[in-house]
């Protein structure tokens, strides 16, 4: 297992550390939100109810809590492997699904889902995915004059994602009262009510899709250098960049489909993870890791953060993303 995410994921020495205290990190994250609630228990509660040594009433809470805790390490990891194809791919830091419009075209495909079919999981994972395909497809088209590697492919995601916003809006507008406040909610992005029925097919989704992208890592990190340098070592660059966009709006969109949209998290896990492992490339396995650890932070952050009154983690995390863009700037200015 080593050899193969070593060799195909691009991680060092120092890499794997890094990996190893995410991942611890993120247990202690998740162990805490587990404990987390109404009820609330010990880290050693939760860990010896998980082991089969807690009452029986621990076992419900611990149960109850789990399926949202692991749906926010799938989600957080999903967002920041399609970021970190979406920049890799752009070799552009701002090239990420929710600045380019792809997050807000699937928000799109989910509304529409909810307010003429309803909020089914199912239903809102298919009007999430076609979404997002369909906002791919226009992007694809607008910039096909000019390849997607070029800055206009930025500036009309940003483009499309004001276009979206606003259709958005006024589905909301137009919508009964009741649908409209479904719909704003899960716009929100918000963890609350996420249960098995979540995780089962996010999961499914993710086994299927995170694969594929380990695996052809190596031809990301040709694709990065340029297409010259790609075609050179054998990478067969039309269909692999075409397959590695297909497969990030994919996990846009399972990811949106579960939570709704979270801002952020696609567009600052690679730039950490970058900082962390301190490598250039797309860091697929340090950004996913990155990208579960801050989703399951901002969600412990909002049930902690105001006591009775709990944050939706889209919240958080728009919250802690602008907070962290400042700290660049202000950080970028006294080295200037």
């Amino acid at each position: 297992m080593t050899t193969f995410v070593s060799r195909e994921a691009g991680l060092d020495r120092r890499s794997i550390v890094v990996v190893a205290i995410l991942a611890v990190v993120t247990l202690a994250l998740v162990v805490l939100s587990v404990g987390t609630g109404d009820y609330d228990m010990t880290p050693a509660e939760v860990l010896r109810t998980l082991a089969g040594q807690g009452t029986k009433a621990q076992y419900l809470v611990v149960t109850g809590r789990l399926p949202r805790v692991l749906v926010a390490v799938l989600v957080g990891a999903a967002l920041a492997l399609a970021g970190s194809v979406f920049q890799t791919l752009t070799r552009n830091p701002l090239g990420s699904p929710d600045i380019i419009g792809f997050t807000t075209g699937s928000a799109t495909g989910g509304i529409l889902m909810i307010l003429v079919v309803g909020s089914a999981p199912g239903f809102v994972a298919l009007g999430a995915l076609g979404g997002g395909l369909l906002t791919m497809a226009l992007i694809a088209a607008l910039c096909a004059p000019y390849g997607l590697l070029s800055s206009r492919l930025v500036l009309l995601g940003i483009a499309m994602s004001a276009v979206l916003a606003g259709v958005n809006s006024y589905l909301l507008v137009k919508a009964s009262k009741e649908n409209a406040a479904r719909a704003t909610v899960w716009l929100v992005g918000d963890l609350a009510g996420r249960d098995w029925n979540y995780f089962v097919p996010l999961a499914a989704v993710l086994v299927v899709l995170v694969p594929v992208v380990l695996v052809n890592g190596r031809a990301l990190r040709m694709l990065e250098m340029g297409d010259d340098a790609a075609v050179g070592v054998g990478v067969a660059v039309g269909r692999m960049r075409n397959l590695l966009l297909l497969c990030a709006v994919a996990l846009v969109a399972a990811a949106t489909a579960a939570v709704g949209p979270i801002p952020f998290i696609a567009l600052i896990s690679p730039q950490l993870a970058r900082r962390m492992t301190r490598l250039p490339g797309p860091n697929l396995v340090v950004s996913a890791f990155v990208g579960a650890l801050l989703v399951v932070a901002a969600d412990y952050v909002g049930q902690r953060v105001l006591g009775a009154s709990l944050l939706p983690v889209g919240v958080v995390a728009a919250t802690l993303g602008g907070a962290y863009f400042v700290w660049l700037l202000l950080v970028g200015r006294r080295r200037a």
